[in-house]
């Protein structure tokens, strides 16, 4: 069996979750969602997943790393930076339930993965890897010079016969405008091969359109698979010439539904743990379901690993 490489390119932040007078302290960030319930779910031989990210020497830091290398994250391509911190996020849930998230980021470490000494280095591996997994907020947090040299690596790795997999995940907060969003989109869309959209951030940025028109603008810009989420609805797999695909959601009882944090970082993931070691599309939507459905029921991001469904 040849191992294959996936690179999961973001950002990962202090979590801190109040309720009442109670607060408690975690991580949290999509594409480290994502990277770990891949790698719980392929064997290493297989599939090497790396995490990418640049964090700061502090405990935090030092903390974080230690947890990805328990849930067999490969960490050797995370930058460390003298005088930077990991960025902070609060979760602040009223008697309803209802959350209310608070971001202190803007100076994040993570923001410099491409403009720290080793960046030249590591993107000169990353180029040669089998698979480049970023999202959205990947790529808003860096500077538009920073967007250009990930583009370059982007086009370096599909030269080198890899593939680039983008989850839409549009944040607005996290854009100077729109339209700059809309720019960053088209160029990341033009180097993609897989492409996981949730239909109400294509909303979002782009305005109402049709499932059809969704999936016929981002063809356009070049994508060959797309996968459409729609939560607890089937999703849908536009791949090439092939017939549209709908597989149908795991149906729980609301009674069953704890936290839906992570959801789509986790169907993502589910998808790509079949689809990246040689399942089809409908295995690894089926796949997709069946992991989201499992996070759902249980609180936080990255649910206790006993929890996960068996493999196949």
């Amino acid at each position: 069996m040849t191992q294959q490489k996936l690179a999961v390119i973001g950002e990962c932040m202090i979590e801190l979750s109040q309720l009442g007078r109670d607060m408690s302290r975690g991580f949290g960030g999509d594409t480290l969602n994502t990277a770990v319930y891949v790698a719980r779910q392929v064997p290493e031989q297989a599939l090497r997943v790396d995490y990418v990210t640049a964090l700061g020497n502090d405990s935090f830091s030092r903390e974080m790393i230690a947890a990805w290398q328990s849930e067999s994250l490969h960490t050797d391509l995370i930058q460390r930076m003298e005088n930077k911190l990991p960025g902070l996020y609060v979760i602040e849930t009223d008697t309803q339930g209802e959350r209310t998230f608070y971001y202190w980021r803007n100076d994040a470490a993570a923001r410099y993965w491409l403009e720290g000494e080793r960046a030249e280095a590591i993107c000169q591996q990353l180029a040669h890897y089998d698979y480049l997994y970023l999202s959205g907020i990947s790529l808003a947090i860096l500077s538009p010079q920073s967007r250009e040299t990930l583009y370059a690596l982007l086009a370096a790795c599909r030269k080198n016969g890899g593939k680039i997999i983008f989850d839409n995940n549009y944040r607005p907060r996290l854009w100077q405008t729109p339209q700059e969003a809309q720019s960053a989109y088209q160029a990341i869309l033009a180097c993609t091969d897989i492409a996981f959209l949730t239909l109400d951030d294509e909303t979002l940025l782009w305005g109402e359109a049709s499932v059809a028109d969704v999936i016929a603008r981002t063809q356009q810009a070049g994508v060959s698979e797309i996968v459409i989420k729609r939560g607890a609805d089937a999703c849908l797999v536009a791949n090439g010439n092939e017939p549209l695909l709908e597989i149908p959601a795991v149906r729980l009882p609301p009674s069953a539904i704890v936290d839906t944090t992570a959801a789509g970082d986790s169907f993502s993931a589910g998808y790509l743990a079949v689809r990246l070691t040689g399942g089809s599309a409908r295995e690894a939507a089926q796949r997709g379901h069946l992991t989201a459905s499992t996070v759902i029921q249980h609180r936080g991001a990255i649910i206790p690993r006993e929890l996960m469904p068996e493999s196949h």
